[in-house]
């Protein structure tokens, strides 16, 4: 009598289609070459096998690639949006001072008109990224723009760098500028870095999805996956789907080490979600950022109004000035320049923006530890949860090991992938490190600190640092007579020119933060091990 089989589409029967004259199967003996599948009547020979495995393979990469991909591309377009918004808003205030402080103070404005757009760009770099500490930059810029126009306002007084040294020593106390230097150092400071940590958090999060992305399957996932996917076909039976607890335990043995993603990321996405709660009222983003012009303008009158008693103050502090012979005489009091008002009107862009990146947020918290169910429901072709005829990886029947829990502890009594719990992925150990970071970073920012944004590149090459000062704890520019050092950022945010990064590139690197010294040394010692025992 002769065997009847079902071959999948594009296989044969492996052994002779002819029968022997006694009537019984085909003589051939598949325990030789199959060393996947289950032994017995095969439609594949072991070239076919092997094919197949690396078909399946591909195909499970390919999936897990689309998925990622999805992922990013929801990231990405989030990171533009918001970029694209708050650059808006520095660059519609940096158009309005340079489109009203002509008219309204004159020369005081023309002549120092660099020294304003000098601002703006610091502030756009510090935005990006940028190793500039704000409070530092605001300060510099006070200074300079203190001398200039103390001369202006005085051109019948020769003033040197000395008498100019002295005036800069007593600025903090006389505040000659009245209460907008602080106004502006106290929300700038907590508005940008509230921004920057925002926007550079949506960049870490694609920069982890892509690399884990290319994580590859080691072999005891392929030979699991093969067996879930084509050994049916192998025995004869195509038309039996796989069971859905048999694809969740294949996979979760798979993506055992991106399941341990998931705290991290998780708390990652939720200091992002808290952090927008800092992009609202005085001290806020939309307020602060759209108008900076503001308080400058505010700081100029403030000068002007205070000229005579400032000077006074000043020439009792460090001396009478000698007059300047071939200097024109004091001049009349120069025009108040008009404010334009403190208080934006929401436009509804940010509010629009921050509702839909906390849904989308939300809804990818659970994007690591979904990932075997999603991957199995969509692309496995399952068989319905209640069929006792699926594909169990011996052949039809209920499958009855129990589905093992997420992340690589619990791979421990896997059924169908062996893992080996001793050795986690370092790729993936490194990119639990790189949200780590970015959480403490969002976290420091939530409270309003100034945080210096490390080159926190797991791969060692100091991408962009242009000096390799990864591990030496370097020095920082201090004194606003100083030239200025700054680093670039791995995770600069999109726009920043290579022109400017040159900019910003230094023969030194900042000191990490201290709440980061740890998390730096313990990822330091985890490079250091090829692996875990």
């Amino acid at each position: 009598m002769s065997r009847t089989t079902t071959c999948g589409p594009g296989l044969r029967w492996a052994g002779a289609q002819q029968k022997e004259a006694s009537g019984r199967p085909p003589a051939f003996d598949c325990r030789e070459h199959l060393r996947i599948c289950p032994q017995g009547y095969t439609c594949c020979t072991s070239e076919m096998e092997e094919n197949l495995a690396n078909r399946s393979r591909a195909e499970l990469d390919t999936a897990l690639r689309d998925s990622s991909r999805v992922l990013q591309a929801m990231l990405a377009t989030q990171l533009r949006s918001f970029d694209d918004h708050f650059q808006h808003l520095l660059n519609d205030s940096e158009r309005t001072l340079q489109a009203t402080f002509p008219g309204a103070f004159g020369e005081l404005y023309t002549q120092n008109a660099r020294a304003f757009r000098d601002l703006y760009s610091e502030l756009r770099l510090y935005y990006r990224g940028a190793n500039l500490h704000l409070e530092e930059t605001l300060a510099e810029f006070w200074a300079r723009l203190l001398e200039r126009l103390f001369k202006q306002l005085h051109p019948q007084l020769l003033l040197p760098d000395d008498y100019l040294d002295c005036l800069g020593k007593q600025a903090e106390a006389l505040r000659p500028f009245g209460e907008a230097p602080r106004e502006l150092r106290l929300r700038a400071t907590r508005a940008f870095v509230a921004a920057r940590s925002f926007v550079q958090g949506l960049g870490v999060a694609s920069d982890v999805v892509r690399k884990v992305a290319q994580v590859p399957l080691g072999p005891e996932c392929s030979r699991a996956v093969m067996k879930l996917v084509y050994c049916a076909h192998c025995l004869g039976v195509p038309g039996a789907r796989p069971c859905p607890d048999y694809c969740r335990n294949v996979l979760k043995g798979c993506l055992a080490n991106q399941a341990d993603l998931d705290a991290e990321w998780r708390n990652l996405l939720d200091s992002m979600v808290l952090i927008t709660d800092k992009f609202w009222g005085t001290s806020g983003v939309e307020s602060v950022i759209g108008s900076v012009h503001t308080w400058l303008a505010e700081a100029i009158n403030a000068l002007q109004d205070n000229r005579d008693t400032l000077t006074a103050k000043v020439i009792q502090g460090c001396g009478n000035p000698k007059v300047n012979p071939q200097g024109p005489g004091p001049e009349e009091k120069r025009r108040r320049g008009k404010l334009a008002p403190r208080e934006r009107p929401p436009s509804g862009t940010l509010e629009k923006l921050v509702s839909e990146a906390k849904a989308q947020l939300r809804d990818v918290q659970d994007f690591w530890i979904s990932l075997p169910g999603t991957l199995c429901s969509e692309k496995m072709a399952l068989s319905t949860a209640s069929d006792d005829r699926c594909w169990n990886g011996m052949a039809r029947g209920r499958y009855l090991p129990e589905v093992m829990g997420d992340g690589l502890a619990n791979q421990i009594n896997n059924p169908e992938v062996e893992v080996d719990i001793t050795k986690p992925d370092m790729t993936i150990r490194q990119q639990i490190m790189q949200l780590k970071i970015m959480t403490n970073r969002l976290r420091s920012a939530y409270n309003g600190n100034d945080v210096d944004f490390q080159d926190a590149s797991d791969d060692g090459s100091g991408s962009g640092s242009g000096d390799g000062c990864l591990d030496d704890l370097c020095g920082r520019r201090v004194g606003r007579k100083s030239s200025s050092s700054r680093t670039p950022l791995t995770h600069a945010l999109p726009g920043l020119s290579e022109q400017e990064g040159q900019k910003t590139s230094a023969a030194s690197c900042p000191q990490p933060p201290t709440f980061l010294l740890p998390l730096l040394l313990f990822l330091a010692l985890t490079v250091a091990r090829p692996r875990w025992r």
